[in-house]
């Protein structure tokens, strides 16, 4: 997903007496060439085939925390075994990736990529091994936000990603820690206290810190870098411009993120955990009541919930965020080189179809980026019960539909994860001071991209 991570764990799904395959993210798959896929984008061919999906995080498809989806597409299509090939964040997945697709081989069927990568994928080099949808049997732009659709498109209108989930952003946070510390605990109060500006969200964090009543031992944020990627996502300049060009060094956007997060994380407010770090900190620590308040993309609801437990049920509650912005959402896209392109492009339009991204929310919270889902009542009058009264299914799909996207450049996700885990967690872990962590920040960008 969105921090760091360098395990890999694989999750088989629905595969009664077959055998399975590789733990790593390379694909296998019968020797034998697949049929083509019929015009309802299903496979005409009966052959026993397995399929490799690489993904990160939690994507909610999965049949043990997720909404099932893999265990009712082989209902559908009994000669097709699903295997996830899962890492928890994004970056490594994109590594490997990148290597295996520039050999052309060892690739899984279908790929998962993080928005931060997207624009590299619809680079001329990249985009041409990979599956082109708008030739797939069904496929249709409008069936996504236009801003969703268009950031997977090339720029001679190819469609080499399919998107799965937005990611609107919320405020998560734990009302009984807020009540002990003697601030708001009402949704909409703290909304409005600190709506228009991420500065009132942090002032509010000095107050937590400042309470004498507050938990003993708990900050008021989990961290500087999550602080970091939603203020950034609520700027209309991030990264790139318009043209592409990287212009982070010189971004208002960019700037007013590291300002706000490097200014919690001095006025000591953050926990200083790496979000989704591979040995568990970050998910323990919700369990022990480290920190107060997440900044919130829709697909991180899931994780507040299954990390902080049933002991959590009822003490969390979603609020608007000072602005509103997008952290996030994924795409699915499907190498050409691929034995079994033709299932492999079906199973990816499906999973990312209006009905599946419904039930992904229902069960998991990851906010659909397809109009219909996002119109479906099912969406709209949603609520978790392990956040009792909040109207989740409108908070997030209202921020959803008025989102206005920054460009995109190829090298966004690269420097994301600079910033954020070789500067801010640098300044959080190793209590490097503002000026020498952004010039380290410089530094490691001027090493790795290439313009």
């Amino acid at each position: 997903m969105r921090t760091s991570g360098r395990t890999r764990r694989t999750a088989v799904i629905a595969v009664a007496g077959l055998a399975a395959c590789a733990t790593l993210i390379t694909g296998c798959s019968s020797d034998k060439k697949d049929d083509k896929a019929g015009s309802d984008g299903t496979a005409s061919s009966t052959e026993k085939i397995t399929l490799h999906i690489a993904d990160f995080g939690s994507f909610g498809f999965d049949d043990k925390k997720g909404a099932a989806l893999y265990a009712d597409y082989h209902k559908l299509h009994p000669n097709i075994t699903i295997v996830e090939d899962n890492v928890s964040d994004a970056q490594p997945s994109w590594d490997s990736f990148k290597l295996h697709l520039t050999q052309n081989s060892g690739l899984a069927d279908i790929q998962a990529i993080e928005v931060g990568y997207i624009g590299l994928a619809t680079q001329p080099n990249m985009a041409s091994k990979l599956v082109d949808f708008t030739s797939a049997p069904g496929f249709k732009t409008t069936d996504w936000l236009p801003y969703k659709e268009k950031q997977a498109t090339t720029s001679d209108g190819k469609v080499v990603g399919l998107g799965t989930d937005a990611g609107p952003i919320a405020i998560c946070y734990n009302k009984d820690a807020f009540k002990a510390a003697g601030l708001p605990t009402d949704r909409d109060t703290l909304a409005t206290n600190w709506s228009g500006d991420w500065q009132k969200f942090v002032d509010l964090g000095k107050q937590f810190e400042a309470s004498k009543t507050k938990p003993k031992g708990m900050s008021f944020s989990d961290s500087g870098s999550g602080l970091f990627n939603s203020v950034l996502a609520s700027q209309p300049t991030q990264y790139s411009d318009a043209s592409g060009k990287l212009i982070y060094d010189t971004s208002a956007g960019v700037k007013t993120a590291w300002n706000i997060a490097t200014e919690a994380v001095e006025s000591h407010l953050t926990a200083g955990f790496q979000q989704l770090d591979t040995a568990g900190t970050w998910n323990a620590a919700f369990k022990n009541n480290k920190f107060a308040t997440v900044t919130c993309p829709s697909w991180m609801v899931g994780l507040v919930q299954g990390n902080s437990g049933d002991a959590g049920k009822g003490k969390w509650d979603v609020a608007q965020p000072p602005q509103v912005g997008n952290w996030g959402g994924s795409f699915l896209a499907v190498p050409k080189s691929g034995k079994h392109v033709a299932e492999a492009t079906a199973l990816a339009q499906w999973l990312t179809s209006a009905a599946q991204q419904v039930k992904v929310f229902q069960k998991f919270g990851n906010i659909p980026s397809t109009t219909g889902a996002l119109a479906d009542p099912a969406v709209q009058n949603l609520q978790n019960p392990y956040f009792p009264g909040t109207p989740m299914g409108q908070i997030f799909s209202t921020a959803a539909k008025n989102i206005t996207p920054a460009p995109i450049g190829q090298w966004d996700g690269t420097v994301k994860d600079i910033i954020t885990k070789n500067g801010i967690l640098d300044m959080e872990q190793r209590g490097t001071k503002k000026d020498k962590a952004w010039s380290n920040v410089v530094a490691q960008i001027k090493d790795k991209v290439v313009q």
